[in-house]
């Protein structure tokens, strides 16, 4: 079953104000892009959540949990002007058909957007049952598996407990060159 990621996240969104969480640490308040041709995970669970800066401003975001992923041809960018200067710091890995991978994957995002495919997938489940932490009686959702292609993602943080960056490129773009992911 192909779903569009957006009216999935759409669900989310609605159930945000219901179902915030706080982060586990501090976020600086600065959005990054990730980009990656195709991810493919495993233990899926989605429910809506906060980010939430060191003076308290917070961010609603849609928190996305993956026991174990797989990303191919990752490219993650963030905007680092200064000044007026454009800077861009990206990080590549995962290409050449070795992908990167994490495991205990968390990421707190703005938005997702890519075509996505979910097995066994469950939708309207009580967030609380996904996470202990989470508010019960707000929105979540949770599916065995997860592909989703050419996906473009606006994040606010990611933690995992192992990310393997297989062919790790890491670049600071100045002026011109200055471009992000997407």
């Amino acid at each position: 079953m192909m779903v569009p990621a957006t009216a999935v996240a759409g669900a989310i969104v609605f159930g945000m104000s219901n179902g915030a969480i706080a982060a586990s640490f501090d976020v600086s308040g600065q959005t990054f892009k990730v980009r990656a041709s195709k991810l493919v995970g495993d233990g899926f669970k989605q429910y809506g959540g906060i980010a939430e800066e060191k003076g308290g401003v917070q961010h609603p975001v849609a928190v996305s949990e993956i026991a174990r992923a797989k990303l191919y041809d990752l490219c993650q960018s963030v905007d680092a002007t200064t000044m007026g200067i454009p800077i861009v710091l990206t990080i590549n890995a995962g290409g050449g058909g070795k992908p990167a991978r994490a495991s205990g994957l968390l990421i707190d995002m703005d938005s997702l957007e890519g075509d996505a495919e979910f097995k066994n997938i469950k939708i309207g489940r009580d967030a609380s049952d996904l996470n202990p932490d989470a508010k019960a009686g707000s929105f979540g959702q949770s599916a065995d598996h997860v592909e989703i292609i050419d996906l473009k993602q606006v994040a606010r943080s990611t933690s995992a407990g192992t990310f393997t960056l297989t062919g790790l490129k890491l670049q600071i773009k100045i002026g011109k060159e200055a471009k992000e992911c997407f």
